[in-house]
């Protein structure tokens, strides 16, 4: 029997996570959809992936039908949602699309890698209409941290689908148009048939705040610093915001110098569409030195207390031209991101070591968050009234409670998705019909592999657990020539190395007297000979000190 053609969606990244977002939407048979890719993007390593800086969803299931591949589409130009394009490309080769301010970055980026000749690019007007194969798809601007972010109205033979992107409602964004509600109510008017959502904020009651409060409030604040050496920390992609400090900045007289690539880079992207026309002059760090503190203001990357970003190298006397003193202050216009806080918390104790003044959201209504609060979501299903909700963008907390909130409002049907679930959307509800291969891609010194990868696994295991290795050289008839020699990282020192001098010791002991247990004639085999002290050695330091160490053993038969 003919297949029927089936409109489903599959998220890899981004759902059951904050981060990482790469959403997958396909239609036709099973055997021969059509899909294109929606956001692709990275998160970032932590302790548990130690010299792990970039980590993206795996693409190996849509690697195996890029035949059938129509584009990337990208809704904004968030790093958790267009960071790994370029990383990725090259598994994937098609076409991508994405409005101005975000190709610009799109192009930056792909100059980096070597990219821009090889990649097809459409740049799109805001609020376009185009086809791929059977998708026809239009963005819906919304309103959200960063300039021009879209949702996307996703029309098929067999239903209607609005992805929300990244949003929040804010009736005063400063930069950009208000959410299109026109947009929304037409489409709702079509029949929505499913809404995948941002779930970021769905935990918190009320509504985000407006960025024009938060302009207000950092004119004010700037404003009480006369005098004094002022910097301000924020999230560089949030250009409404950087307006907000230049302008406080122009207001109190002071001149703008940028510190951090990344503030550099999105204040030309910004600029290359027509954004931040009228903030008042922008200086270099050395043009900015000649100056009295109290006439500038430093806009720093690094508010999450990133230790290779601006602000921290600051902190650490590591930036030549820009240092802090006493009494200088420091305002950081964003949030704490969970998981961040350990690194924020010893940049700003090294701040305060310094004599250096803290102002945080906690102090000054002086940050608002980029995504919605409870009662905008509920707003925008009253707009949209879908008839099915897919939350995605959240850990698995947020994902449920969106759920169940959803159906509260009078959805009819509401799943929480899992990464690597295919999900069959139509009239009866939303069914998973299949789970692909999907987990992560860690990027290690320039190279791409999975994060099961035999080299990222024992640098894990290592970081916890600690590093043996053993040498030994023998001759044919089982004598010892050299070792066994071991070498030991990873272990405490102990009082003048008392500890380690006992652990070298033991090692040696323990694989010496597993040498002379092995039969002389199975001695012959040096990989059995490896095998054997290896997994003595082993037991032996678990036994001694409860961790499973790393352990390298080097046999050579003479």
């Amino acid at each position: 029997m003919a297949q029927q053609d089936e409109f489903v969606f599959l998220p890899l990244g981004g759902s059951g996570e904050i981060g990482m977002n790469l959403n997958l939407f396909g239609y036709g048979p099973p055997h021969n959809r059509k899909w294109i890719i929606v956001d692709i993007g990275v998160t970032f390593g932590d302790l548990a992936t130690p010299g792990v800086e970039i980590i993206m969803p795996d693409t190996e299931f849509i690697e195996e039908y890029t035949d059938n591949l129509l584009g990337i589409v990208l809704t904004h130009a968030h790093e958790d949602h267009m960071g790994a394009l370029a990383r990725l490309w090259p598994r994937l080769k098609c076409p991508v699309y994405a409005t101005p301010f975000t190709m610009y970055l799109v192009k930056d980026r792909l100059g980096e890698f070597g990219l821009i000749d090889d990649v097809e690019l459409h740049e799109m007007p805001l609020k376009s209409r185009f086809e791929l194969g059977p998708f026809d798809l239009e963005y819906v601007t919304i309103t959200h941290s960063i300039p021009e972010p879209n949702g996307l109205a996703i029309r098929t033979p067999a239903g209607l689908v609005f992805h929300t992107g990244d949003w929040k409602i804010d009736e005063e964004p400063q930069i950009g148009e208000s959410i299109d509600t026109e947009a929304l109510e037409q489409i709702r008017d079509e029949g929505v048939l499913a809404m995948i959502c941002d779930s970021t904020n769905a935990l918190s009651p009320g509504r985000a705040g407006s960025e024009g409060d938060v302009r207000e409030e950092l004119i004010k604040l700037v404003g009480e610093y006369k005098g004094r050496g002022v910097a301000v920390a924020s999230f560089a992609s949030n250009v409404a915001r950087l307006e907000s400090i230049m302008l406080a900045a122009k207001e109190n007289e002071r001149v703008v110098c940028l510190v951090g690539r990344s503030m550099r880079r999105m204040v030309g992207a910004a600029r290359s569409v027509g954004i931040l026309s009228d903030i008042g002059p922008i200086i270099d760090e050395d043009e900015a030195q000649a100056l009295p503190s109290g006439n500038v203001l430093y806009l720093c990357t690094g508010s999450q207390g990133e230790s290779r970003a601006a602000l921290s190298r600051i902190a650490n006397g590591e930036r030549r031209s820009v240092k802090f003193h006493k009494g200088d202050v420091v305002i950081f216009s964003s949030k704490v991101i969970p998981g961040n806080e350990k690194g924020i918390f010893r940049l700003q104790n090294a701040l305060a070591e310094d004599g250096v003044e803290i102002v945080t959201e906690k102090d000054r209504p002086i940050h608002v968050s980029g995504h919605p609060y409870q009662d905008e979501l509920k707003q925008m299903y009253e707009w949209v009234k879908p008839h099915i909700a897919v939350p995605v963008h959240g850990e698995r907390r947020h994902l449920i409670e969106h759920a169940r909130l959803a159906k509260s409002w009078g959805v009819k049907h509401a799943m929480d998705p899992h990464n690597g679930e295919m999900i069959k959307l139509s009239r009866d509800g939303a069914e998973v019909v299949d789970i692909v291969p999907h987990g992560r891609l860690h990027e290690d010194s320039g190279i791409i592999v999975s994060a099961a990868n035999e080299g990222i696994r024992l640098r894990r295991k290592m970081a916890y657990a600690g590093h043996i290795s053993v040498s030994l050289v023998y001759n044919s008839k089982g004598k010892i020539i050299s070792g066994p020699e071991p070498r030991i990282s990873g272990f405490p020192d102990g009082r003048n190395g008392e500890y380690m001098d006992e652990l070298l010791d033991l090692v040696a002991d323990t694989a010496e007297a597993a040498f002379k247990k092995i039969p002389s004639k199975a001695r012959q085999d040096e990989d059995l000979v490896e095998e054997r002290l290896r997994s003595k050695v082993k037991k032996t330091i678990a036994n001694k000190t409860d961790k499973r160490a790393v352990v390298e053993i080097t046999a050579h038969l003479i």
